[in-house]
């Protein structure tokens, strides 16, 4: 039996050869897996809107005989994870549909919940590693995923890690990427609608051999065919935007675990600036 891991690689590897029809019932298990043991194939074929017939040639694609053992797979999976404590309750968030602000706070604990769950523990462990042992992090997204990239950028500094949020502005994306070094770092944040220009810095550096992240919704976004790693988050919003929440949890616990990796040296730059800063007060 393979790994989730395994599961999702096998998954994201198939993607670009998968049909629309396939491609919807990739999506569906990448995003619920959990569900996946307690649905039939009729069922499941009903939330991905395609044919019985095309679950079950999706599940033989991606190398089932059909999709009860790629299911029984799935099970034993989720049952691994389960024993070894992987798997994190959801919260009761059921509230009265008159009551918007408490059906938003909701949707967003289940965000935060499942990017919990979506998150790979190593992965996340390598992009901290990669973080601290870079000459310099770049971020870079755009439109709300440029903010997250800049509130990325901006807090990395705050725990004296070398970082910048590269700029859209005089200059395009890929018209930065050539001051940016093997011993640089870079993160891409990528999320619906997906930015062409985002994607095509990604494979730009990848062709450079620049060490990435991506952190976007899914395993099969575009970005993560040109980058090393990728950091899943829930991004589920009532609205067509992305919600900001499962985002801004993971900018956190980055920032948070590298401050404490490198908790000296932000001891230092903190003092520095403060003594600085108290030179203007009388």
């Amino acid at each position: 039996m393979v790994s989730y891991r395994q599961l999702k690689d096998v998954i994201r590897n198939s993607y670009p050869e998968l049909t629309r029809n396939h491609k919807r019932v990739a999506d569906f298990f990448i995003a619920n897996l959990d569900r996946v043991p307690f649905l039939s194939v009729q069922e499941l074929s009903q939330e991905v809107k395609a044919s019985v017939a095309s679950v079950v040639r999706f599940a033989q694609q991606i190398g089932y005989s059909g999709y009860s053992e790629l299911r029984d797979d799935v099970s034993g999976i989720l049952q691994n994870k389960i024993n070894s404590g992987d798997i994190f309750k959801a919260p009761d968030t059921e509230a009265p549909k008159a009551d918007l602000l408490s059906t938003i706070a909701g949707l967003e604990m289940k965000n935060i919940n499942s990017t919990l769950n979506l998150i790979e523990r190593k992965t996340f462990t390598d992009v901290v590693k990669l973080i601290l042992k870079a000459d310099k992090v770049y971020t870079a997204g755009l439109g709300v995923s440029y903010h997250m990239a800049e509130i990325l950028a901006y807090q990395l500094n705050q725990v004296a890690i070398n970082a910048g949020n590269l700029k859209h502005q005089s200059m395009a994306f890929v018209e930065q990427i050539p001051f940016v070094t093997s011993k640089d770092f870079l993160i891409f944040f990528s999320f619906p609608p997906y930015s062409r220009e985002t994607i095509e810095t990604a494979e730009f550096a990848h062709s450079r051999n620049i060490k990435s992240a991506a952190i976007t919704n899914k395993s099969t976004a575009p970005v993560t065919r040109f980058t090393d790693h990728h950091l899943l988050v829930s991004s589920e919003n009532l609205l067509y935007t992305n919600a900001l929440t499962g985002i801004a949890v993971l900018i956190n616990a980055i920032v948070t675990e590298c401050g404490r990796a490198n908790k000296e040296k932000a001891r230092e730059m903190i003092a520095m600036v403060d003594e600085k800063l108290n030179e203007y007060i009388e």
